[in-house]
């Protein structure tokens, strides 16, 4: 890879330890940090364990916006904690209906060329607006906030080439849509998606962003758009044109790899249950009973996004057979549309207007019928994320879902004639008085905790033999839904790993909890891209509360993976496809001198059953070896004897010398 890239830019500007090479390990500075409720209490939580007074970014912002349905006092409790621990250490407050944590950040917070981390795997929104923005585990996150820099891999950078103007009736979203019909769920892994071409100067900011949003379901580490005209438009929309810098690829810059997508050829697209990267052309599936559209989430909710949908639906009436909800991303999004009209429009049709949030795109209120079929403008439509189990769940752009609201049936929206024309306007309502600023000393705030607010799981030390039964085994692109559901019901318990572990892989095999408890832990078996989807980093507490000591799979999702090193779990690959089907359910399994085995490259695990020995590697690097044997990061940022350097960052004399965290 070039340093001439747009990533490569940023990444060497933030570059606090390792060498620019694909595949090994670096460490970047991170400016900016996000965090959302339901992964917020436990990164505050862990932040608190560090026993840092304040954050040492430039900003760190706690969002409120998955779990605001308050049906008993455990969200509620949440937020008070997340608001008394933000202003303890000096983090900006969203309060819930301000809206969701991307287009919020990206309205008001993201500038081109600095480094996001956020504990939200669509944390690559930002990259809209030229940021070099990554989901990552809470645990990461709060690192970050201490000053720690952030470890990754470096990955390689895609030039995806866009060419010409996007036709009548397609979107961003088909962009996207068409790049993970090329590419596949797996096709980004390890990937930083570079945009550029002459297709990029007819996309808005908002357009962009959606594009960046969706890169996490690649699998990629982070998606970037150029800072260009059409960024400072968008930051002076914002009033904030002062965070306007130009940032672009040199003319020679040097990719890993390139994907050529013709915009002119584009026409609309959806994602069939139940997988982003299922793509098929609108036109091949219209006609299907529809009974729920949601038109809202991180993804497609802007201004843009919604008078468009509000110019479609103008003068007409929902289908009866339909249910349509609308969630505006944001506080700004909705004020913005109460003033053009726009929302008046969308009520007359029958819409119901949801809350600036999250919401059914994580399940929360608004699930479809039993084996319903819900179009929604979000994306991801995993099995059961919805709320409803045998939901049959669609990914489409706005105009499609506004389409087929009033067809009651998939509808290709170039039936409905000449394009609308709808544009953001040149000024948005700009209140920051929903974001709380921190008192400049937070030392005096006790921090207020509620009952379901429980102390972190104790991390263990690498046992020096690693026994136990193979407690479940499990397919390909096992997401992290299908681990550690989301939802009404079990999302409130995010700050209760006790009480949540209950929920532990429930949608795949309800007795999953009480095995796992009887048995006192063992091991996980899983194939390709295991643990893909949320950066919720739950899928890997839960499993380490129940005694799980080690994953192994064919592969794993990036973040996923992160978080099980996180918190001291071993992930594991097989060398063959035959050690994946020679290992059954039930199977006893060791792993015998773990400490010793973990410093080479390919490690025996005997299968004590058939009585086969079996080849896997972990792919490790040294640091991610020490967080392995000191039982998880936290105990390995703790220890007595190890001296971090800051991300490089400048401690009270001026110099970058090293500092000792705990």
């Amino acid at each position: 890879m070039g340093s001439s890239s747009i990533a490569g830019k940023i990444i060497a500007a933030h570059l606090a330890e390792g060498r620019m090479a694909p595949g090994e390990e670096i460490a970047i500075r991170i400016d900016q940090t996000l965090t959302q409720d339901a992964t917020g209490t436990m990164a505050y939580l862990e932040f608190e364990a560090m026993d840092v007074p304040r954050v040492k970014t430039e900003l760190s912002v706690s969002y409120v916006d998955h779990n605001t349905l308050q049906t008993g006092f455990e969200n509620a409790d949440d937020h008070r904690f997340l608001q008394t621990a933000a202003a303890k250490f000096g983090v900006r407050f969203s309060r819930a209906g301000n809206g969701i944590c991307h287009q919020v950040h990206l309205e008001r917070f993201a500038a081109p060329g600095k480094t996001v981390l956020g504990s939200d795997s669509h944390t690559p929104t930002a990259g809209g607006i030229g940021a070099l923005a990554i989901g990552a585990g809470g645990l990461d996150v709060a690192m970050a906030m201490a000053g720690f820099p952030f470890h990754l891999l470096m990955p390689e950078v895609m030039n995806v080439r866009l060419r010409g103007k996007l036709a009548p009736w397609t979107s961003a979203k088909d962009v996207i849509l068409e790049v993970l019909r090329m590419l596949s769920v797996r096709g980004g892994l390890n990937k930083i998606m570079e945009y550029s071409g002459d297709g990029v100067d007819c996309l808005t900011v908002p357009e962009r962003a959606t594009i960046a949003n969706m890169g996490a379901e690649l699998g990629a580490t982070t998606s970037l758009f150029p800072s260009d005209d059409a960024t400072r438009r968008f930051l002076r929309a914002q009033g904030r044109e002062r965070d306007f810098v130009p940032l672009s690829a040199d003319p020679d810059a040097v990719y890993d790899g390139a994907l050529d997508v013709r915009l002119d050829r584009l026409e609309p697209l959806i994602a069939l249950p139940h997988s982003p990267d299922n793509v098929a052309p609108v036109s091949e599936v219209r006609g299907i009973q529809v009974d729920q559209v949601f038109i809202g989430s991180c993804t497609n909710s802007s201004v843009a996004d919604l008078t468009k949908v509000a110019a479609i639906l103008r003068g007409k009436t929902v289908a009866p057979n339909v249910s349509l909800v609308i969630a505006p991303g944001s506080r700004q999004v909705l004020q913005a549309i109460a003033r053009s009209g726009a929302l008046s429009d969308l009520v007359a049709a029958g819409a119901r207007i949801l809350e600036c949030a999250c919401g059914p795109c994580v399940g929360v209120g608004q699930s479809p019928v039993s084996s319903g079929v819900s179009l929604r403008t979000s994306n991801r439509n995993f099995e059961g994320r919805s709320g409803t189990q045998d939901a049959q769940v669609y990914l489409v752009g706005a105009e499609t879902a506004a389409a087929s609201a009033i067809a009651g049936v998939i509808a290709d929206p170039r039936e409905l004639g000449a394009p609308v024309r709808s544009t953001t306007p040149d000024s948005l309502p700009i209140d920051d008085s929903m974001i709380i600023l921190p008192p400049e000393d937070g030392s005096d705030i006790d921090i207020v905790r509620g009952p379901n607010i429980k102390p972190l799981p104790k991390a263990r030390l690498l046992p020096a033999d690693i026994r136990g039964t193979v407690l479940l085994k499990v397919g390909d692109n096992i997401t992290t839904d299908h681990i550690m559901p989301a939802g009404a019901k079990v999302l409130p318990l995010r700050s209760n790993i006790p009480e949540i572990s209950k929920h532990c892989f429930e949608a795949v095999d309800p007795s999953f909890y009480n095995r796992a408890r009887s048995a006192g832990g063992g091991f996980i078996v899983g194939g390709t891209n295991y643990g893909q989807g949320s950066s919720r980093e739950h899928a890997a507490l839960a499993p380490l509360f129940l005694g799980v000591k080690a994953v192994i799979a064919k592969s794993f999702a990036r973040i996923h993976r992160e978080n099980l090193i996180n918190f001291g779990i071993l992930p594991l690959t097989f060398r063959s496809p035959e050690g994946y089907d020679s290992v059954e359910f039930g199977h006893e399994l060791v792993l015998a001198c773990a400490a010793e085995q973990i410093l080479r490259d390919v490690i025996a695990v005997t299968d004590m059953t058939s009585g086969r020995m079996i080849e896997v590697e972990h792919n490790l690097s040294g640091r991610q070896r020490e967080v392995i044997l000191a039982g998880g990061l936290l105990n390995w940022a703790g220890a007595g004897a190890c001296t971090i350097r800051l991300a490089g960052l400048p401690n009270e004399r001026g110099d970058n010398s090293e500092h000792h965290v705990m």
